[in-house]
């Protein structure tokens, strides 16, 4: 599937690495087109007060667009205080 610009997209697989999971949602920001290779997405993921937490550049494979069926989550991150 392709997805235009500024397009809020759901993940489908975990990306540890960027301490992201299945369901996270993000805005794609800049599409990679590579002759012989899937479409790739930069996709900036946001908290809940618009702070960017992972910019993270992945397969459309990895995305799909959100439907009616969707419903938002909350999953608060673990909290260290010094």
């Amino acid at each position: 599937m392709d997805f235009l610009l500024y397009t809020d997209v759901i993940l489908l697989s975990n990306v540890p690495e960027e301490n992201l999971q299945v369901g996270d949602i993000g805005t794609v920001v800049e599409c990679h087109e590579v002759a012989g290779l899937e479409t790739g997405y930069s996709v900036e993921f946001f908290d809940m007060l618009d702070n960017t937490v992972a910019l993270a550049t992945l397969p459309g494979s990895m995305l799909r667009i959100p439907t009616k069926f969707d419903r938002p989550a909350i999953r608060q991150e673990a909290v260290t205080i010094a």
